[in-house]
C-alpha cells in the first residue's frame, strides 16, 4: 500500500502512516515465533518462537516488549509469510530488520515486499485500524497480524475511562473475530501492560486480553540476564498450565542440551540486542 493517511476521519485524530518497509517504515525483525497451539488446534503442543497458523497469542513482559516482536519476523518471512503490523508502540525499526536480513544472507528488499505497517498514536486509532483489518487484508493478503501496545494504549489518562473501555472492548472483540477467520490468520499481541498502573476502571483490560487468547507467553530475565520466554497459560483453550523456558542468547553460547530441549531449530533463535 502507498504511504499516507488511512482516512480523513483518522487524520482528524492524528496521522496514521500505513506503509511497507520498502517505503521507509521498518520493523526490527528476528526469528519467527510461535507458541504452539491455537484456538483452532486445541490438541497442538505449544512451541516457543513459532506462531500458530491461526488464533490469538499474547506475549507480555516488562520493558520494551514491543521491540521483541521483531525477532519473530525473519523465520516467518523466510517461510514466505506476509505480515501486517499495527504498531501502537511506534517501535518499527528498519535498521534492525536490515541487520537480521543481512545475517541470513537475504536481500532486505525481499523482506520489504512481505511486510506492511500501520501506526496508531491513540487508542481510538488502534481500535479503528483493528476494525479495518479485513479491508487491509483485501489489499495486502497477510497470514500474520502483529499488534503492539495492546492494551496499554488504552491506559491513556487523557481519555475518559468509559471511552477507553468501549474502544478496548470493540478492539478485543474484533481481534478475536479476525483470529477465527475462515482463512487462517495468526494474531500476536505484544504488551508491556503489566508495567503500568491503570485506573481502577481499566485494571482488568490486560486480564481480559489474556482470557481471550489461545496462548499467553511471558518474557523475563533469568540467570546471567538471559531472556526467558515462559508459556504461562492457554487462555480460553483450557485450564491447563504449562511452563516452558527459552533462553535467548547467542547460539554459540548454547550447550548441546539446548538442541535436546528445543529441537534442531534452536540455532535460529534470536540473539539479544
Amino acid at each position: 500500500m502507498a504511504d499516507g493517511v488511512l482516512s480523513s476521519s483518522l487524520a482528524k485524530q492524528g496521522e496514521v502512516a500505513h506503509r511497507s518497509f520498502s517505503n521507509g517504515a521498518a520493523l526490527p525483525g528476528g526469528n519467527a515465533a510461535r507458541p504452539g497451539g491455537s484456538e483452532s488446534s486445541p490438541g497442538a503442543t505449544p512451541k516457543p518462537w513459532t506462531l500458530p497458523p491461526q488464533g490469538l497469542a499474547v506475549f507480555h513482559g516488562a520493558g520494551n516488549t514491543a521491540r521483541l516482536s521483531h525477532y519473530f519476523l525473519p523465520r516467518l518471512l523466510l517461510q514466505g509469510k506476509q505480515i501486517l503490523m499495527l504498531d501502537g508502540a511506534n517501535c518499527a525499526d528498519p535498521r534492525l530488520l536490515e541487520r537480521l536480513a543481512r545475517q541470513r544472507g537475504v536481500p532486505f528488499e525481499q523482506f520489504n515486499r512481505q511486510m506492511e505497517i500501520a501506526r496508531a498514536f491513540t487508542c481510538f486509532q488502534l481500535t479503528e485500524l483493528i476494525a479495518r483489518v479485513p479491508r487491509l487484508l483485501a489489499d495486502f493478503p497477510a497470514q500474520v497480524l502483529l499488534v503492539t501496545a495492546f492494551p496499554e494504549l488504552y491506559y491513556d489518562e487523557d481519555v475518559r475511562d468509559w471511552n477507553a473501555r468501549v474502544a478496548f472492548e470493540q478492539a478485543l472483540a474484533n481481534l478475536r473475530c479476525w483470529s477465527r477467520r475462515g482463512e487462517p490468520l495468526a494474531v500476536a499481541v505484544f504488551s508491556s501492560a503489566t508495567t503500568f498502573t491503570p485506573s481502577p476502571a481499566r485494571k482488568r483490560l490486560f486480564e481480559k486480553t489474556c482470557a481471550a487468547a489461545a496462548e499467553v507467553w511471558k518474557f523475563s530475565l533469568g540467570e546471567d540476564s538471559r531472556l526467558e520466554l515462559t508459556l504461562s497459560g492457554f487462555g480460553i483453550r483450557d485450564s491447563r498450565f504449562v511452563k516452558e523456558k527459552l533462553f535467548v542468547s547467542n547460539p554459540e553460547t548454547r550447550t548441546p542440551n539446548s538442541e535436546v530441549l528445543y529441537g534442531s531449530d534452536y540455532r535460529d533463535f534470536p540473539p539479544t540486542d
